[in-house]
């Protein structure tokens, strides 16, 4: 089950910042931040950051320094523990917006891909206070834009069903005007997503992926049922194909290469990385 897996992953991360890299990351903050002297370990700050309220002044002593420590070196630790400190809230989203997405496993990937966007935007000098609320409100706003250009495709491809234009059509006979509009599109989609494979940006497996399951829309099961790949990896090579191409296209994109670097595979969010 869904729930399974992401107690599984949440398990995994709480040991992760039991390990002495991360127990002296704590102490560097230590030795400038007064307020986080009274915790002794990671887990100790997890209990006080999900404990008490969200508007609690004293969240914010913890979240600066952590926010400003990302923004000094984009160590990918940072964001592990900010994840960890999050993670009630994210699956309170998740829960809370099921209604978006019906398959929980990819709205939770979803979830945690806008979150890991949005602390990577994050800016304690023009933004100092009210963090944990911000980080809220930003990732079910960026969620939302997502999920809405994915409605707003849906739409527009349902609206171009063969079956929806049959009235329109007139009474031609023996033409088919709708499935050469709908071919002539699938063949753009699939010239565009080859142009992306040409240039590396995605593998042909990748290629092969998308044109199987969002140009011709085949369920993302059975694609992996037929090719004999593992649904969870189709699920999450899918993801980073898309958001390569994403990020590529997306004028203004909402971070740079830069600002919040590749997640390489030893990185502990590397299973939630799409790009």
């Amino acid at each position: 089950m869904a729930s399974v897996s992401r107690d599984r992953d949440c398990a995994r991360l709480e040991q992760e910042l039991q390990t002495d890299e991360y127990q002296n990351l704590l102490e560097r903050l230590q030795r400038t931040e007064r307020f986080l002297r009274q915790f002794t370990t990671w887990a100790d700050v997890i209990v006080f950051m999900r404990s008490g309220i969200s508007t609690d002044a004293r969240k914010d002593d913890v979240l600066r320094p952590i926010f400003a420590a990302h923004a000094g070196d984009q160590d990918a630790r940072w964001r592990t523990i900010l994840l960890e400190i999050f993670w009630p809230g994210l699956e309170s989203i998740h829960f809370h917006k099921r209604a978006w997405d019906v398959d929980p496993h990819e709205r939770w990937q979803n979830i945690v891909w806008t979150f890991l966007q949005v602390i990577c935007r994050i800016d304690v000098k023009r933004r100092p206070d009210r963090l944990v609320q911000k980080v809220f409100n930003d990732t079910i706003h960026h969620l939302h834009d997502e999920y809405r250009r994915v409605w707003t495709r849906a739409d527009r491809e349902l609206a171009m069903d063969p079956e929806n234009l049959h009235a329109l059509s007139g009474r031609v006979e023996g033409i088919n005007f709708a499935r050469i509009d709908l071919r002539e599109r699938q063949q753009i989609e699939i010239q565009r997503l080859r142009q992306h494979m040409e240039a590396g940006r995605i593998s042909e497996p990748d290629w092969l992926l998308l044109i199987g399951t969002r140009v011709y829309g085949q369920s993302l099961i059975d694609y992996s049922r037929l090719v004999g790949l593992d649904y969870q990896v189709a699920m999450k090579r899918r993801q980073r194909a898309e958001a390569v191409i994403h990020r590529f296209e997306r004028e203004g994109r909402v971070f740079s290469q830069a600002e919040c670097p590749r997640v390489e595979a030893s990185d502990p969010l590397y299973p939630y990385a799409r790009g």
